[in-house]
């Protein structure tokens, strides 16, 4: 599902253009702050109705504008093209138009733009709080499984009313029991769902992470979100206390974890930087891996910042073959281009761009 056209404006410092990329390999470069991350945040900004630099709008929309807007046109793989359209305001307001109609749901935009993104802040899989993982997990739930949609959103409402009746104080055990059992139905489906996915998961992580850098020792499991000896609605009884004392739920499918380990200690505290990137490119590129073994339609488009950023040019090389071997649509960034101009086969559609001063510019 390449982007055969993609039309920016009003993004940072990038001036209006639009250009009609590769199906496979695009090299985006130019000198630091010429506006290469911009353009990548550009189509972040299409496929997901958010930046992956910024949680706040003001510095994403261009200074002087009120809002900023992204057009795409989608190659499915029928021939037939989708376009798709994201429209933000400095109002925090979005529009979201598929084949020329309105939408209000981003996961519709999500199916129909499936993007992943390898940059410097990535690290924060390893790193960072157990809801990125989940995040990365349900990724790759949401785009094999249809159901697992509906069955987030019923843990979502019942653990929101279950945690208002939980900060009222005083409450008798009986007005959670609707809440509760609609909230143990949906995390034990999802528990289910990721359970599935990860057993897949795993192989073909470790197949690519091999092909990176060896670490035998390197362990990924999964925690569930409540003691693994018991079923969820024995745990909410026996922590019922400890919760109303908190104010909200402690355990379920929304407390889950990805953990990896080597010997025993989280990886974060042995691996370093260089090891921590490419067990991170491991994990993203092992989810493009398996949408194409459950024969899902949609190829995802990688969004790759910075790539030769604490990587010497062997793993650089490697990293650009397990890309390549993909046949998905790839947009790298990099300050100099012939950090990665030879990373691919002399066959593969290769398309250059240059980035000066927020003007970008077809270079091949």
């Amino acid at each position: 599902m390449p982007l055969k056209r993609v039309t920016v404006t009003g993004v940072r410092n990038l001036q209006p253009v639009t250009l009609h990329p590769s199906p496979r390999i695009n090299l985006i470069y130019g000198a630091n702050g010429s506006g290469k991350s911009s353009f990548l945040e550009a189509i972040h900004l299409l496929g997901l109705a958010r930046s992956f630099r910024s949680t706040r709008l003001q510095p994403v929309i261009q200074h002087g504008e009120q809002q900023c807007t992204v057009f795409g046109e989608v190659q499915q793989p029928s021939g037939l093209t989708n376009s798709i359209g994201i429209t933000r305001s400095k109002q925090a307001d979005y529009q979201i138009r598929i084949d020329g109609q309105t939408v209000r749901s981003i996961a519709q935009l999500a199916e129909t733009l499936p993007l992943q993104l390898i940059n410097p802040e990535s690290f924060r899989l390893l790193e960072g709080a157990p809801k990125q993982r989940r995040q990365y997990l349900d990724w790759g739930v949401f785009h094999v499984e249809h159901q697992f949609l509906p069955a987030w959103q019923r843990l979502q409402k019942s653990l929101k009313q279950r945690n208002s009746l939980l900060r009222r104080g005083r409450i008798q055990r009986s007005m959670l029991v609707p809440w509760e059992t609609e909230l143990v139905s949906a995390a034990e489906r999802i528990d289910d769902f990721r359970r599935d996915y990860l057993q897949r998961l795993k192989p073909v992580f470790e197949e690519i992470l091999a092909r990176l850098v060896p670490l035998d020792d390197l362990t990924l499991s999964y925690y569930r979100g409540w003691d693994k000896e018991k079923p969820l609605a024995q745990v909410l009884d026996e922590q019922f206390d400890r919760d109303s004392q908190l104010g909200y739920t402690q355990a379920g499918a929304q407390r889950a974890d990805l953990r990896l380990r080597c010997n025993g200690m989280n990886a974060v505290d042995i691996l370093s930087r260089g090891q921590q990137k490419l067990v991170v490119c491991a994990l993203k590129i092992a989810q493009g891996y398996l949408l194409k073994e459950y024969g899902v339609q949609q190829d995802c488009v990688y969004l790759v910042d910075d790539l030769p950023s604490e990587l010497d040019a062997q793993h650089r090389k490697a990293l650009c073959a397990l890309l390549e071997d993909l046949e998905c649509q790839i947009f790298i960034t990099s300050v100099e281009a012939e950090q990665l101009r030879d990373c691919w086969k002399n066959d593969t559609p290769l398309s250059m761009f240059h980035v000066e001063h927020g003007h970008i510019v077809q270079t091949d």
